[in-house]
C-alpha cells in the first residue's frame, strides 16, 4: 500500500478502537502477547482458592476471568469502576446472585471489615492498607500487575520523550508496601517479555485503547513514526516492543 492507502488504513483501526469488557479479539491473530509469561494466574488463584472461600475480585473489568473460575456466585463479589465496564457487569454479574458494587477507589471499597477470604486482582489498582481491613485473618490477596516499564519501547517509537504513566509498579517496591502493612509474601515473580505485532493497523487499535501509555497518540499526529514501523515489519515480519509483569501472592 502506498502512503495515502495506509492512513486510510490506520485511520480505520482508529475509529474501530472501542472496547466492550476486555475483549482484544479485534486484533486477535494480529498480534502476541503474555503467551509465556513464566507463571499462571489461573493457575494460581486456583491453587489457593477452596469453594467454601468468600471472593473478591476487584475491579473485574467485565467480569470475563471471574466467571471462568466458577465459583459459587452467593460467594463471590466484584467491583468495577469504568462506566461501560459497569454497566455490563450489571447486566452480566448480578443477575446471577453475585454481589457486584461499583467502585473506582483502591482505598475505599464498600465491603466490611474482614469480608473475604481471598481477593484477587489482575491488571487492576490495589491498596494493601485496605486489602488488609477486608481481609479475614490468613486471607489471602493475589495480583498479577503491568509494571511502569510496559510497552516503554513502543511508546518511545511513536511518542518519544513521554513519561512513565505508573512510576514505582514494580516488584521491589510494592512487596515492600504489602510487608509495611503486615502482609507476608508467599509467592513473587517478575519478568519481561515480548509483545509483538503484525501489521501496524493491530498497533493502532492498540495504542487507542491503551491510552494511559500512549497518551495523545494518534494516527495524523503520529503517521512518519507509523510508517518507521511499517518499514520495520515489511522487513522482518513484525515490529516487537516488550511488556513488564510482576506476581504477587500475600497472606494476612
Amino acid at each position: 500500500m502506498n502512503r495515502t492507502e495506509l492512513r486510510a488504513f490506520w485511520k480505520k483501526e482508529e475509529e474501530a478502537a472501542q472496547i466492550r469488557g476486555w475483549d482484544f479479539s479485534h486484533i486477535h491473530g494480529r498480534y502476541e502477547e503474555e503467551n509465556d509469561l513464566p507463571w499462571d494466574y489461573r493457575a494460581m488463584v486456583r491453587q489457593y482458592l477452596k469453594a467454601d472461600f468468600r471472593l473478591l475480585d476487584y475491579d473485574t473489568g467485565g467480569g470475563e476471568f471471574l466467571l471462568s473460575l466458577n465459583h459459587p456466585y452467593d460467594r463471590t463479589a466484584a467491583t468495577e469502576g469504568y462506566g461501560p465496564n459497569v454497566r455490563l457487569c450489571e447486566k452480566t454479574l448480578g443477575p446471577l446472585g453475585i454481589d457486584f458494587r461499583e467502585c473506582s477507589c483502591p482505598s475505599q471499597i464498600p465491603y466490611e471489615d474482614e469480608a473475604f477470604d481471598m481477593i484477587i486482582n489482575r491488571h487492576g489498582s490495589f491498596d494493601p492498607k485496605e486489602l488488609y481491613r477486608l481481609l479475614k485473618r490468613d486471607g489471602i490477596f493475589i495480583t498479577e500487575q503491568v509494571g511502569e516499564d510496559n510497552d516503554r519501547d513502543l511508546v518511545n517509537m511513536v511518542l518519544p520523550e513521554v513519561p512513565k504513566p505508573f512510576p514505582h509498579l514494580n516488584l521491589r517496591e510494592q512487596q515492600e508496601k504489602f510487608e509495611k502493612e503486615g502482609f507476608e509474601i508467599l509467592c513473587k515473580e517478575e519478568a519481561y517479555r515480548p509483545i509483538q505485532f503484525y501489521d501496524v493497523g493491530a498497533f493502532v487499535w492498540f495504542a487507542r485503547i491503551i491510552q494511559w501509555e500512549f497518551p495523545g497518540f494518534s494516527v495524523d499526529r503520529c503517521f512518519e513514526q507509523l510508517l518507521n514501523m511499517e518499514k520495520i515489519v515489511e522487513d522482518r515480519g513484525r515490529v516487537t516492543g516488550t511488556i513488564h509483569r510482576y506476581l504477587i501472592v500475600s497472606r494476612k
